[in-house]
């Protein structure tokens, strides 16, 4: 799931939030937000088992996929658009 927060001016918080029943081990958002680097973007377990990042975009699209332990890729359902080049993030 995405959660969006417009922030002062014009960037916009974007939240990315994994189910609990994501792939065990650690989870990064790789993205050309942060030039699909794993571990810039990390996700935290939270208490309720979900996991989550949080970054700061300025409008534009932005590709991102979710990279699990094992190198197992993820694509988000909730994304603007999702297809074989992975979801797509409209800001």
């Amino acid at each position: 799931m995405i959660k969006r927060n417009k922030l002062f001016g014009n960037q916009t918080r974007v939240t990315f939030c994994l189910p609990r029943d994501a792939p065990p081990g650690p989870v990064s958002v790789v993205g050309s937000f942060n030039g699909w680097e794993p571990g810039r973007h990390e996700m935290v377990t939270r208490r309720d088992g979900t996991r989550t990042v949080t970054v700061k975009l300025s409008p534009g699209e932005y590709r991102f996929r979710y990279l699990a332990t094992g190198g197992v890729w993820l694509d988000d359902e909730s994304a603007d658009q999702v297809d074989d080049r992975g979801s797509l993030l409209r800001i």
